[in-house]
């Protein structure tokens, strides 16, 4: 049963159930955003609590902020909106390119190369009503 926040519906004068989204944002992780990609992918669409448990046996090293910031996310809808974890949903997960740092790196016969060291935000939003997740 949803126990989520309720609010007055102006139409109606009623008061209905509202589901929610809470979000959660990590910013300027040390991992490309083509490889942090790769995990957002394998979990978009999840239980947090499946999510969890996937991203914990990852090899991938991005498995690690990516759980933080989902257990986040889901720590914002407990804590700030009564919501309770067991039923939340990632609706959207998504890793956006940051700064870059740029390096040179000697060549031979004088030259030089450029290195470009990729940084991403990752964005999480979780909801309660597994409509919104397209399962």
């Amino acid at each position: 049963m949803f126990q989520g926040p309720t609010k007055e519906c102006p139409f109606l004068g009623v008061y209905c159930e509202v589901e929610m989204q809470v979000r959660a944002i990590a910013k300027d992780v040390g991992i490309p955003p083509r490889k942090m990609r790769l995990v957002t992918n394998a979990v978009k669409g999840l239980r947090v609590n499946e999510a969890l448990a996937i991203l914990q046996f990852l090899p991938n090293a991005g498995a690690t902020p990516v759980s933080k910031v989902v257990a986040s996310a889901a720590a914002n809808a407990e804590n700030n909106y009564n919501l309770n974890p067991d039923d939340l949903y990632i609706l959207n997960i998504v890793a956006d390119d940051s700064f870059r740092i740029k390096r040179v790196k000697p060549r031979s016969h004088g030259r030089a190369a450029r290195i470009l060291r990729r940084f991403c935000h990752v964005t999480v939003i979780v909801s309660d009503d597994p409509a919104d997740a397209g399962r």
